[in-house]
């Protein structure tokens, strides 16, 4: 079968997806230790100094960086398979929500 650079796509969407899954667990568990701790009276730079796992900054912003780049992918590899298969630039862009020019640019970096 031929690769299917959209398919390739959505799969590493979803190990991303499970990635922010535990991900999503660690930061429930941190803000439950930072409320156990705070109720004890520690203050958030003692919080903050602990070796008790990642801060939720760093937790979030891992999600949230890992998300956008897997997105930007589906972007590309879903806009080129709609553009092989005969839609418009137009088109792809009235269902993206985004500009003709938008996705002029993400056919033009699949090319790349």
């Amino acid at each position: 079968m031929a690769e299917d650079q959209f398919l390739d796509a959505l799969t590493a969407l979803e190990d991303v997806l499970a990635d922010n899954g535990r991900r999503t667990k660690l930061i429930k568990k941190r803000i439950a230790q930072l409320r156990r701790l705070r109720s004890r009276g520690a203050t958030y730079t003692e919080i903050v100094s602990s070796k008790d796992g990642p801060l939720i900054v760093q937790l979030l912003t891992d999600s949230s960086t890992s998300l956008d780049t897997c997105g930007a992918s589906v972007r590309r590899a879903e806009a080129k398979a709609l553009y092989a298969e005969g839609l418009t630039m137009e088109q792809i862009a009235e269902r993206f929500g985004v500009t003709r020019q938008r996705v002029s640019a993400l056919l033009r970096k699949t090319a790349d």
